[in-house]
């Protein structure tokens, strides 16, 4: 007991050099203040690897080994709590291994997630788009000059005749109807028939609404029943004497019933009064045109015969490319030449050369008329093979009925 409590004593009173021990404590094992009360935290890098005690000269070095003489008692051991840990000897650690980086998915369009900061979510991305084509969309609709989206803007006129093509199908037509108009009401009926098909599509096409079957069916249909009305109460009780029976009042009954029934149609239309109001006067439009064009059938064979021909060469005059004004006085004196040439060349009863004249130049204003309808709009070939086709010789049927009754 005098050994151990000479040991503090002598460190507290300041004493230069250790008492002699032959059994002394490693370095660092014991606090140099002597204070057994003060609890040491515990060492926190307890088991890495720590670096090698250096000598007083700063070079790393063994530690001197420790001496015990078996004679001497062992010291008893100090309480766990002032008993100071000794420094833990190193341990090689083995080195973890190296978790390979994880490869980054590639993303679309070489975007990053849309988890990293600076980036919206895609729901938000896929909201700005959808307004930004809604936008370009109503820029495309209220300028009709802007082609589709990522097309150049249209330039120059928008109106576009008809060239050569549709103006071989409409002599074609023209041609069908002459030869038609001779053979009787029947055979001429059936031509009629085909001008009106073609013109229900072509006025639907030329307004841009397509395929508007419903509206285009609807049409037709009112020409077939103009048809059928005129064979059974004027086309074929037709007498010499060249009268014109019910055929007006025939046409008005048969546009006005169509037309009442598809403004019922309409009426159980869902979209906004803008299109309701605007399919209305499509519809009327084209049931007026069938008709219209059944209005050939009652017209005296001789008028059909010389306006039919009248409008082919009108319409092919007019696909030669020349000046406006030009080429629509060229188109209606060649009207004008050709039915005259024709009443000359096939002799038809009743029919002088000026009254063909008249006639034909009658039919060719009104074809010219059909032909500048069809041409606005930058019309695509399909108007220019439907409505650039059918709409000459439909509008030139009321000229061919008025001056076939005056005239012939």
């Amino acid at each position: 007991m005098a050994r151990r409590q000479a040991g503090p004593a002598a460190a507290s009173a300041g004493a230069p050099g250790p008492l002699p021990d032959a059994n002394p404590p490693a370095p660092g094992a014991q606090d140099p203040t002597g204070q057994g009360a003060h609890q040491p935290l515990p060492d926190p890098y307890a088991g890495r690897q720590s670096a090698p005690a250096l000598s007083a000269t700063g070079a790393a070095g063994p530690l001197p080994p420790e001496h015990h003489d078996p004679s001497q008692p062992m010291p008893p051991p100090q309480p766990a709590a002032a008993q100071p840990q000794p420094y833990a000897q190193p341990q090689p650690q083995p080195h973890a291994q190296q978790q390979p980086y994880a490869q980054p998915q590639p993303q679309p369009f070489g975007r990053p997630p849309h988890g990293q900061p600076g980036w919206p979510p895609p729901q938000a991305e896929q909201d700005r788009t959808g307004q930004a084509r809604s936008a370009e969309a109503a820029a495309g609709a209220a300028d009709p000059a802007r082609g589709p989206r990522g097309a150049r803007p249209r330039t120059g006129s928008p109106i576009i005749a008809p060239g050569f093509r549709p103006a071989a199908v409409t002599t074609v037509l023209a041609a069908l109807l002459a030869a038609a108009a001779p053979l009787g009401h029947g055979a001429l009926a059936g031509a009629v028939v085909l001008l009106q098909a073609v013109t229900a599509a072509g006025w639907y096409r030329l307004n841009g609404m397509w395929p508007a079957r419903q509206g285009i069916a609807l049409a037709f249909v009112a020409g077939l029943t103009a048809d059928v009305g005129l064979l059974v109460t004027d086309g074929l009780g037709r007498h010499p004497d060249g009268g014109s029976g019910n055929a007006p009042a025939v046409l008005l009954a048969a546009a006005g019933v169509w037309c009442l029934l598809s403004l019922v149609l309409q009426l159980r239309n869902n979209s906004s009064p803008d299109e309701r109001l605007y399919a209305v006067t499509m519809g009327f439009a084209a049931t007026g045109l069938t008709v219209l064009a059944a209005g050939l059938i009652p017209t005296e064979p001789e008028a059909v015969t010389v306006g039919a021909a009248a409008v082919a060469g009108a319409a092919l005059l007019r696909a030669v490319p020349l000046p406006w004004p030009a080429s629509v006085l060229l188109a209606s004196a060649a009207a004008a030449g050709v039915a005259a040439a024709l009443s000359t060349l096939s002799q038809l009863d009743g029919v002088e050369p000026v009254t063909a004249a008249l006639l034909g130049l009658g039919a060719g204003v009104c074809a010219l008329v059909g032909l500048r309808v069809a041409s606005y709009d930058w019309p695509s070939r399909f108007v220019h093979m439907t409505a650039g086709v059918a709409l000459p010789l439909t509008l030139a049927t009321p000229a061919l009925y008025l001056l076939g009754r005056t005239l012939l």
